[in-house]
Parts: structure tokens; C-alpha cells; sequence
């Protein structure tokens, strides 16, 4: 990594992120709360929308609507029977986690489609991320080193040397805000704003870790997504807080130890009472 680009990050800690946590007001409903739509998994990995959904969940949002394939639905309905399969009103989309953007089905091309056309803020993750130059609102996408590099045809040797530098350029040539995952986490908007996060474990490298990121990242958009109508750069602050809340989840999970993804995500609601106290 070159030391010019890393310097220009600035490092997010828990307490900056505290202040991206939307606590419900005691008028809240489930609709003033947040709603949530997700297309995440599919047919081959009906696993990767169940762990994004629980983690969405666990983060907090008035309502979650699940409206992926039906195998998928089948796992996030028999998990957390309060999604809601039925098309309708959200404040935020998560798309593309656990799916093959070369073998989309028909309901989650119907339904990519039809975000991508909404103006609403969008988390667009893996099989989703071909969807930046559809968007007619902010996004912010998530790749890893991997996926960053098949999607823009650079080495991966050449994004892991430099993440910082290739999170800002990306930012700058697509008009996302991005969120480059990695043991230390680099966010940057097209604005200019650049974030980096180190809050997790180096035992997070498991399969799995990316879809309860973009769960949780999810969740936050959907409850900020008025002051991302009113400041684009909210993303990228919004992004850091979900690596940061990601991070210190799987090291509550981990103790010191290997952690699964389902036990980070059950550390999500003390993790996040620990940052606002």
C-alpha cells in the first residue's frame, strides 16, 4: 500500500459510528422505522439471503421485505417468519449477495430491474454489482479484492497492494460510494470522502462474512435514507458504520477464537447497545 493514498483516509472509530445508529423514537412505527427490500441468493445459494436477512434483522429496521427467489424465501421465511414476502413500499434496496449475475432468474431480474429504476438508496453487493450504471439513485457497492478486480479488469495483486487507492479511483470513475472489504475496510464517495475501518478479527475471513455485512449496511441505509436524500456522502459514513458495527460484532462473537457467521450475527443488538452507551 502506498503511504500518500492510506494518509488520506481518515479512521473510524466506535464513536463516530454511535452517531449512525437511528434509535427508535417512542412514535416510531414499523414504517417511520425503516422498511428494507432485499433480493439476495438464490437458487444455488439460498444461505447467503438468510444471513443477510438475519443480520438486516438484528440491526434493526421497522420491516424487511424479502423478494428473491422462491427456493431462498422458503430458508428466510422458515428462519424469520416476520419477512415479508410481498412487494411494496421500502426506503432502501440490498441486492446481488449469494447470485450469479450470469444465471439471474426471471423474479430476480424483474426485481433488480425495478430498484434499479426507483431512486431509492441501494446496497448493491457481488451478483449486483453490474447494476451501478442502471441506478437512478445513490448507491454504494461492496466488493471484495476479488470482485473489484473481475469488475473493473484490474489485478487482484495490484488492489490488494494499494485498497486505499483503489477504493477512491473506483469512487471517482463510477459515481458510487464503495466500501473495498478487507481486513481493514476502505470506504470512499464520489464526493471525497475517505474512511477506513479495522474493528474486525483477522478470524472474520470466512464464507459468509460479506452477506451479513451487506445485512447489516442494509439496515442502515433503509433507516438513513432521508438524510441520504439530503447528502449523498451519508453513504460513505453509513458504509464505515456497518464495518465498524461488523467488526466489533464478530470479535464480541469471537472472544479470541473462530466464529461462525451466525453467531457474529447474534452479537449484532449487544454490539450495537454497547457503541450507543
Amino acid at each position: 500500500m502506498t503511504d500518500s493514498a492510506s494518509s488520506t483516509f481518515t479512521t473510524w472509530a466506535p464513536a463516530d459510528a454511535r452517531a449512525w445508529i437511528a434509535v427508535p423514537k417512542d412514535d416510531d412505527d414499523k414504517y417511520s422505522r425503516g422498511v428494507l427490500g432485499v433480493v439476495t441468493g438464490s437458487d444455488q445459494y439460498p444461505g447467503a439471503a438468510v444471513l443477510g436477512v438475519e443480520a438486516a434483522l438484528h440491526t434493526g429496521v421497522g420491516m424487511l421485505r424479502y423478494l428473491g427467489p422462491s427456493r431462498a424465501s422458503d430458508f428466510v421465511l422458515h428462519r424469520r417468519p416476520e419477512a415479508v414476502t410481498s412487494p411494496g413500499r421500502v426506503q432502501a434496496w440490498l441486492l446481488g449477495s449469494g447470485i450469479d449475475p450470469d444465471a439471474l432468474d426471471g423474479v430476480t431480474t424483474n426485481r433488480f430491474t425495478e430498484a434499479a429504476a426507483s431512486g431509492l438508496p441501494i446496497v448493491l453487493d457481488a451478483g449486483a454489482l453490474f447494476l451501478r450504471e442502471q441506478t437512478t439513485g445513490p448507491i454504494v457497492v461492496t466488493p471484495h479484492f476479488r470482485e473489484l478486480a473481475k469488475a473493473t479488469g484490474r489485478e487482484v495483486a495490484a488492489i490488494a497492494d494499494d485498497p486505499a487507492s483503489a477504493a477512491a479511483q473506483v469512487a471517482e470513475q463510477w459515481g458510487a460510494t464503495v466500501l473495498l472489504k478487507g481486513h481493514r475496510t476502505y470506504v470512499a464517495s464520489p464526493g471525497g470522502v475517505r474512511l477506513a475501518a479495522e474493528s474486525a478479527p483477522s478470524w472474520l475471513a470466512t464464507a459468509g462474512a460479506g452477506d451479513a455485512l451487506g445485512g447489516i449496511l442494509g439496515a442502515l441505509v433503509a433507516t438513513h435514507s432521508d438524510e441520504i436524500a439530503h447528502d449523498a456522502d451519508a453513504l460513505a459514513r453509513i458504509a464505515a458504520t456497518a464495518s465498524v458495527v461488523h467488526g466489533l460484532a464478530a470479535a464480541r462473537a469471537s472472544a479470541g477464537g473462530p466464529i461462525t457467521v451466525l453467531s457474529l450475527i447474534d452479537a449484532v443488538p449487544a454490539t450495537i447497545a454497547a457503541l450507543l452507551s
